[in-house]
């Protein structure tokens, strides 16, 4: 068995707990995701506690099987967005179904993605299938793909409580993103987050979330 140490409880009075609860939900109510960036600049710092915020989140057997790819640099930022565009070009002439086209209608987008130079940073999250060593040598990663899909949860989270803007993008494939940014064979592109600031005049549709009606079911209440 391994070292264990004791727990910090972090319970509160009821009160406090129905306070925080409420105040966290509404806050995340105003999350959105944002299409029209401004190059403001982001302090690295806050973009690093956002990551490790993220890199707490569980996982099987707490292999953390991601790896987060932070880029600043204009001319990756540039690469990045000839290559998703091209992917998505095939995507929005072809690739999608009628029914898809339809569905995104509503938010009027389409193949040309400028918010990938604009926004001042790029995250990339990898997800590791395995470990490769020093040496080359394998070890297994437990339930990769839900472990990662919580840290990215988790990093949306960050970005929106951090008081900035982020979309959740998946150009597919995304394998262009392995070769820009030169990963090793055994991670595969997650998820591409641009992340900064909205420009003073962007404006998101209107939609509505599902109510707990809708999303949960209670049992024994």
């Amino acid at each position: 068995m391994g070292n264990f140490i004791p727990y910090i409880n972090q319970e509160v009075s009821n009160e406090e707990m129905s306070t925080r609860a409420t105040a966290f939900r509404q806050q995340m109510s105003t999350r959105r995701s944002i299409r029209h960036f401004s190059d403001r600049p982001v302090n690295g710092k806050v973009i690093e506690d956002i990551i490790m915020a993220a890199a707490s989140a569980p996982s099987g057997a707490n292999k953390q099987p991601w790896t987060f790819c932070m880029v600043s640099d204009p001319k990756i930022k540039a690469q990045i967005r000839q290559a998703a565009e091209k992917e998505e070009y095939e995507n929005y002439n072809g690739r999608m179904g009628d029914e898809w086209l339809e569905d995104l209608k509503i938010f009027g987008t389409d193949w040309q993605k400028p918010f990938l130079e604009i926004a001042p940073w790029l995250i990339v999250i990898f997800k590791k299938s395995y470990n490769l060593d020093v040496d080359g040598v394998k070890t297994k990663n437990y339930y990769v793909q839900e472990s990662v899909g919580i840290a990215a949860g988790m990093l949306i989270t960050a970005i929106h409580h951090a008081g900035l803007v982020t979309l959740t993008h998946t150009p597919s494939p995304m394998n262009f993103l392995e070769k820009i940014l030169n990963r090793p064979p055994n991670e595969k592109a997650y998820l591409l987050l641009p992340v900064g600031f909205a420009v003073t005049d962007a404006e998101v549709p209107i939609i509505e979330k599902k109510g707990i009606d809708k999303v949960g079911v209670w049992y024994g209440v």
